[in-house]
């Protein structure tokens, strides 16, 4: 179909020299701020190492910061809970879910590889030790089948002439189980088989996959209801999960308890997050259950860096890590009870109660008010794993470590309200890619919101989609809207935006 943009040229001519243009206004920043990362956020056995890395990758420091806080979860998992109240029994498990968000190319995968190298040794040397172990397991179950045909040769011997004899010799004997290893870390498997290795594992491992776009829709398919559910239930750490299956009958896991962590670019998770808190199958809170979040800036200049990792801040974090590889529960069922000190106790009721109050006041976003909610979890658990990590012999949980965490709170909050600034102003990014594409010249003098869909870029997917980032730009006086009823040559009624002669070669 013809546009006709001769006659929208003249129109748009007789437009411009009828009422004039006013000079365009600047947009607003797209993502609101984003505390930075300080040193002092993290515990004193993994500062030193975490900004090595950072340093050395040129990074920001808040990627391998996050990573290691949620590896270290991990390998807490269900063995170590914290009783935040004084007297009440309510139980906080320590594994946590961690996000980092960042373009490609802004090293977040190397500089999650590289604090997950503790983890990645243990399992190495976990595989080396299960293999020995399940050799002589071998050899002993076959010598044990071997000692069982002997008796039961003496047995048949003995049937007629002295009964009680043979009948001991058939006695079952105890046999030690087959050996399992521990899984550190597992990266893509069905909901089942995870499920059959959290039976071998009951006290956590830790999901991990470097780009976590492909598991979170994966999950809003049709059919996959089951696995959400499960990955739902997993963020708690104490609830146990029941599996239904034709042919397999009903498989219960006492407990699932699942640390999970990955990266994504801003792009895929601001469709996730609109599609998260719009009412969906994906509006569940599995998204918010994601508390270590982070969306640091990445500007900056680059400094060429080429020097030896820092040995001894690596050989401080790592032993941290293999300190809680070794962490001990109370018992083969119960987990190891963790408390505040007295002044802790006190620091945080008097944290919580605001805190509260600003969640029933029903004043924020819904998707921030379910994310901060959360922070009923990630404020204990991130109290408690500091003190696992700096104080393992003190036994109870100190101001030091609280204050860390309710410092990594702010932090988070800020890096939250960007995540979800995707949801409450949904065009301003959109309308950010559109201006740049008009300031280019891509756009000639006007179009329509269909001609730019078709384009595929970032953020503008559709013409519902253009028009709302069109509408934008035309608050700021980059575009007007013309509609011309009966259309340009009759017919329905024509949309088009004409575009502000001063965005041409405007910075």
């Amino acid at each position: 179909m013809n546009d006709h943009s001769d006659v929208w040229a003249a129109m748009a001519e007789a437009d411009a020299a009828a009422s004039g243009w006013p000079d365009p206004t600047p947009l607003p920043d797209a993502l609101p701020p984003v505390q930075p990362f300080t040193p002092d956020l993290m515990p004193e056995a993994l500062r030193d190492w975490v900004a090595d890395i950072a340093y050395r990758m040129q990074c920001p420091a808040d990627f391998p910061a996050v990573g290691a806080v949620t590896a270290l979860s991990s390998l807490a998992g269900a063995r170590a809970v914290v009783q935040p109240k004084a007297y009440d029994d309510w139980q906080v498990v320590p594994n946590l879910w961690g996000l980092i968000v960042g373009r490609p190319g802004v090293m977040k995968s190397p500089a999650l590889s590289e604090v997950l190298k503790p983890l990645l040794k243990l399992q190495a040397a976990e595989i080396e030790q299960h293999t020995a172990a399940r050799l002589a397991w071998a050899l002993d179950s076959k010598l044990a089948a071997l000692q069982s045909a002997e008796r039961e040769k003496k047995a048949k011997g003995l049937a007629g002439k002295d009964p009680a004899a043979a009948r001991s010799l058939l006695e079952p004997v105890d046999t030690a189980p087959e050996p399992v290893a521990r899984r550190y870390t597992v990266n893509d498997t069905s909901v089942e088989k995870l499920g059959e290795m959290l039976m071998a594992n009951p006290w956590g491992t830790l999901i991990y996959r470097d780009e976590l776009h492909g598991l979170l829709t994966g999950m809003d398919k049709p059919g996959q209801e089951g696995s959400r559910a499960f990955f739902l239930q997993s963020y708690d750490g104490n609830q146990g999960y029941t599996f239904d299956r034709i042919g397999r009958g009903t498989v219960h896991i006492p407990r699932v308890c699942l640390a999970m962590l990955g990266g994504i670019q801003p792009g895929r998770l601001q469709e996730y997050v609109r599609g998260a808190v719009s009412g969906g199958s994906a509006d569940d809170g599995l998204l918010q259950r994601f508390a270590l979040t982070v969306w640091p800036d990445t500007a900056g200049e680059f400094i060429n860096v080429d020097q030896w990792p820092d040995t001894p801040a690596k050989m401080r974090a790592w032993a941290a890590f293999e300190r809680l590889a070794c962490l001990q529960p109370a018992s083969e069922t119960e987990a190891r009870v963790w408390r505040f000190d007295a002044v802790a106790q006190a620091l945080f009721a008097e944290w919580r109660t605001p805190f509260e109050q600003e969640l029933k006041r029903g004043e924020l976003h819904p998707a921030m008010e379910s994310h901060l909610a959360k922070y009923r979890k990630l404020i204990p658990a991130l109290a408690l794993l500091f003190a696992l990590i700096d104080t393992p012999d003190a036994g109870v949980i100190g101001e030091r470590e609280l204050l860390r965490a309710l410092a990594w709170g702010d932090y988070l909050r800020s890096h939250a309200q960007r995540l979800y600034s995707a949801a409450v102003t949904p065009s301003t990014g959109a309308a950010a890619v559109l201006l740049k594409k008009l300031r280019g010249g891509a756009l000639g003098d006007s179009f329509a919101p269909r001609e730019v869909a078709v384009k595929g870029w970032s953020g503008l997917p559709d013409p519902e989609a253009v028009r709302k980032a069109a509408d934008l730009l035309c608050d700021f006086d980059w575009l007007r809207r013309v509609v011309l009823q009966g259309g340009v040559m009759g017919g329905r009624p024509s949309e088009r935006y004409i575009i502000n002669p001063a965005a041409k070669g405007a910075p």
